[in-house]
């Protein structure tokens, strides 16, 4: 095998992971599988397609070896290949919003009022967490949350959550979280929250984005 023949070979390689990457809907799907096991039939609800296209696109990424799947009676249940790919999605994404104006443009308008967001470093958040400082809120939904969440963070799903007000203190701060900065939970959250008069803030981070920034999770 000559070395040009085997260059192309190992970037062809490589290659098969951009190709599998090159979809905007298998994207959100790596970002949705982030948080946990999914069926297909849970995936095509959430990106608002049909199974038959949410099959096709679980495959390529099978294909690609970015996500396994297993049976679960009738439901074939999709999970990502190793914590990396989550690293990688979440890489992928910082790198388009160094590079793309239109993005960060996009995520601006996502969050217009700079002052929703939480102003504390990671490790602070942590630590007044733990000192009961402040309450972390998860407005993923509870199976979501039981596979991986930040570590003293309760379980307050955005569809439970007018009913579970009460439950909040009025006296600290809170912060609420989702599936990251594309993530809009978190932001109709902030808006019921603050309506009422607690004083919360939203965290950009999911778990994806906080395990790759080296800190631990709780599950």
């Amino acid at each position: 095998m000559n070395k040009r023949h085997t260059k192309d070979l190992l970037y062809e390689q490589v290659a098969r992971i951009g190709k599998a990457l090159s979809s905007p809907k298998r994207l959100e799907l790596l970002g949705l599988l982030a948080q946990g096991e999914k069926s297909v039939e849970q995936m095509a609800g959430e990106l608002g397609i049909d199974i038959k296209l949410a099959s096709a696109h679980l495959r390529a990424l099978r294909e690609a070896q970015l996500v396994g799947s297993r049976k679960d009676g009738k439901y074939v249940v999709y999970r990502l290949a190793g914590d990396d790919v989550a690293g990688l999605w979440v890489r992928l994404r910082e790198v388009a919003e160094a590079h793309l104006d239109e993005l960060r443009v996009a995520l601006d308008r996502m969050v217009a009022e700079p002052s929703k967001l939480l102003s504390l470093d990671r490790n602070t958040l942590l630590r007044r967490a733990r000192r009961g400082e402040l309450l972390i809120i998860d407005v993923r939904p509870q199976e979501e949350y039981q596979q991986a969440h930040l570590p003293f963070a309760r379980s307050m799903p955005l569809q439970e959550l007018a009913s579970r007000m009460t439950e909040l203190p009025r006296d600290k701060d809170i912060v609420a979280y989702c599936r990251g900065p594309f993530c809009l939970f978190s932001e109709e959250a902030h808006r019921l929250l603050s309506r009422q008069g607690y004083r919360v803030h939203k965290l950009l981070d999911g778990v994806s984005e906080w395990q790759a920034a080296g800190m631990p999770l709780a599950s």
